[in-house]
């Protein structure tokens, strides 16, 4: 089961978990809270709003605002955008010619079956790199005017490479700790989609089985703070 709350919410439910002692591991890379059996077994799972700082062992709740971009890239678009508790400061949507109209496939799947063919996409391939070096040069605008404590990522595997290749560095590499995959189905990148991306990742998320139902009662005893979810088959398994 998969139950969303406010962030406001999940910063009470973290306080309440950390005065319980309720045995759990924080895991950095997915930004929440593994809960443990008494064999230490994985049982259910709180993923944490974005804006809510790293869990560190023995302290406190923090409010300290945390600035982070969102990063959303797919073959021929883009969106990006930074923001500050959760609010978009800035935002740039971009769209290339890199996918062959007829095969319905990218320039860069193409060459890995068929290697480069002519003039169409010797464009695409040039169309291809300037993406990704306009991609760059706006993240290294953001890294240059902010502090940056998390960068939130859905780019496929196959694009990847092509990111930190680019004539234009990334201001980060790929193993940056502040890396977050966005653990959600990502729609084609266009400003409306970066801006609902944005409310997923500043609700708190429970993850759990029916097992646990009377557990998370306890700890959220009020049902109407529960949000609704997102279509289950567009959630990551966690």
């Amino acid at each position: 089961m998969n139950r969303f709350i406010p962030r406001e919410i999940a910063a009470d439910l973290l306080c309440k978990i950390q005065e319980l002692a309720l045995p759990a591991t924080y895991d950095y890379e997915k930004h929440r809270l593994v809960f443990l059996d008494e064999q230490g077994n994985e049982e259910w799972y709180f993923r944490l709003p974005l804006t809510l700082p790293p869990v560190q062992p023995q302290a406190e709740v923090t409010t300290k605002p945390v600035n982070y971009v969102v990063l959303l890239i797919q073959a021929g678009n883009c969106a990006m955008g930074y923001f500050e508790d959760g609010k978009n400061l800035n935002h740039k949507v971009y769209r290339s010619y890199m996918v062959r109209k007829k095969q319905g496939k990218s320039q860069i799947k193409y060459l890995k079956t068929k290697g480069k063919s002519r003039a169409g996409s010797r464009v695409r391939l040039g169309e291809t790199a300037e993406f990704f070096e306009n991609i760059n040069g706006r993240l290294q605008d953001y890294f240059e005017a902010h502090q940056i404590d998390r960068i939130a990522l859905s780019c496929s595997k196959t694009l990847i490479p092509y990111l930190y290749a680019s004539k234009v560095p990334t201001p980060f590499d790929k193993r940056d700790p502040r890396l977050f995959k966005i653990p959600k189905h990502v729609h084609t990148p266009i400003y409306e989609v970066i801006m609902e991306v944005n409310r997923f990742l500043l609700r708190g998320e429970l993850i759990y089985e029916p097992r646990h139902q009377e557990l998370i009662h306890t700890l959220l005893p009020d049902p109407d703070v529960f949000l609704e979810g997102e279509d289950e088959e567009e959630m990551f398994e966690f």
